[in-house]
């Protein structure tokens, strides 16, 4: 684990930072993302720290958390930012981003939003094929500008991950093929407004190990050489993020160990001089945010209890669509014997469950907190079922700011229109 979790019992009641998180679900109900600022910094500065005196900098991967709130207090310590959409680039800019931070990923984008980006000024492109790199140069051409490139390369590494999250192999549809790389780089070189930077790989997400990110990097470095002898210049190398957090028994390295081991072995490698840009999504926010949630009903059973509460599967898909593991916890936990339960809600599919065979001392009304929920919760969040999205708010010591309003029906309603009669 690469922090302290920031959620800790005192006097027998759940906090965050130094609010109970009952006082919470009373203010502003449940379902409800928690986050704690201070958690979030605390990512951030290992990040840092580890960087100091190096050629490296970091970009915060919004898809992980793009809650304005949330990316103001990266933006505020000084963060960039990669993205993979436009909307994202907005929210970006919202949170306070400098768009010369920006990097912009993803494999398909439009060019609507390949010209939002150029016109913005964002510090580059991570193109992911060649009829991309085409449009990429169109767009440019039509606006007069060079737009700064780098190729997402696929390594075809294996990150020992869920085959869901795992972007490096020949079988996912993220970057350019390993063989394919070095006459793409060409192709581009040729094309009169790209203006090639750097070379990208990310392997994928939820990363426990080192060695999975040190045999990709010695591919793509060997590769920026071989580039470099055609005549292309590579001013950055972007090593992507995906660095896992512990959910329940993981031990992924401590966020210091992996930057070092990163720069360490591209000095070694001779490419020192070279920037490297760093991505980290999950390990910033996942252990610094929560979902509560409440307990509606106790429902007994023949071969399975069940606790149905008021999240659901709308508000944090992770483990129906990947079967993962959160941990859940009682907010003010009862005396008594445990029983156990799958902790399910309330939309209309059996796959609507959020734990399974969870050992809880329940009673109606009893508040629980889902645990590591920071990222990839809200995000990926739905109106399933015509379900309003859940509140999101941030924990600064003993002050509580709403970082989101809860979703009303009426909000869900109001771009809809019935036939006329």
């Amino acid at each position: 684990m690469t922090m302290a979790r920031p959620f800790e019992y005192i006097d027998g009641a759940l906090h965050v930072e130094n609010v109970p998180l009952a006082s919470l679900a009373e203010r502003f109900g449940t379902p409800l993302y928690v986050y704690s600022r201070g958690a979030l910094e605390t990512a951030y500065r290992a990040y840092a720290k580890a960087c100091e005196g190096r050629r490296a900098s970091i970009h915060v991967a919004v898809k992980a958390n793009s809650n304005l709130a949330v990316l103001n207090v990266f933006a505020r310590a000084g963060a960039g930012f990669d993205i993979v959409s436009g909307g994202e680039l907005a929210r970006a800019l919202k949170a306070g981003a400098s768009a010369d931070r920006i990097v912009f990923s993803g494999v398909g984008k439009t060019a609507g939003e390949m010209r939002v980006a150029l016109e913005a000024g964002v510090k580059c492109f991570n193109v992911e094929s060649i009829p991309e790199l085409d449009r990429l140069n169109a767009v440019a051409a039509e606006l007069g500008k060079r737009a700064p490139v780098s190729l997402r390369v696929n390594p075809d590494v294996d990150p020992k991950t869920h085959p869901y999250i795992s972007t490096g192999l020949k079988s996912n549809k993220f970057g350019v093929a390993f063989e394919e790389a070095r006459e793409t780089y060409r192709a581009a070189a040729r094309m009169s407004h790209l203006a090639i930077v750097g070379i990208d790989c990310h392997i994928g997400s939820q990363i426990t190990e080192i060695s999975p990110y040190l045999d990709a990097l010695d591919k793509v470095l060997g590769l920026v050489e071989q580039i470099e002898a055609d005549g292309v210049t590579i001013h950055h190398v972007d090593v992507g993020g995906g660095l896992g957090i512990r959910y329940d028994d993981e031990t992924p390295p401590e966020i210091g160990e992996l930057v070092k081991a990163v720069l360490d072995r591209i000095a070694e490698r001779g490419h020192g001089h070279r920037e490297v840009l760093f991505e980290p999504g999950r390990s910033l926010v996942g252990n610094a945010g929560v979902l509560l949630t409440r307990v509606e009903y106790l429902k007994p059973g023949s071969v399975k209890h069940f606790a149905i509460v008021d999240a659901a599967m709308n508000d944090l898909a992770r483990p129906a669509m990947y079967e993962a593991y959160h941990a859940i916890d009682a907010v003010k936990p009862r005396d008594g014997a445990a029983t156990t339960y799958d902790v399910v809600g309330p939309v209309c599919e059996s796959g609507d469950w959020l734990g399974r065979d969870r050992a809880l001392a329940l009673e109606p009304g009893d508040l629980l907190a889902i645990r590591s929920a920071g990222a990839y919760g809200f995000t990926m969040s739905s109106n399933y079922n015509t379900r309003a999205r859940a509140a999101e708010v941030i924990v600064d010591g003993k002050t509580v700011h709403v970082a989101r309003e809860r979703e009303t029906l009426e909000q869900l309603l109001a771009n809809e229109r019935i036939l006329p009669a």
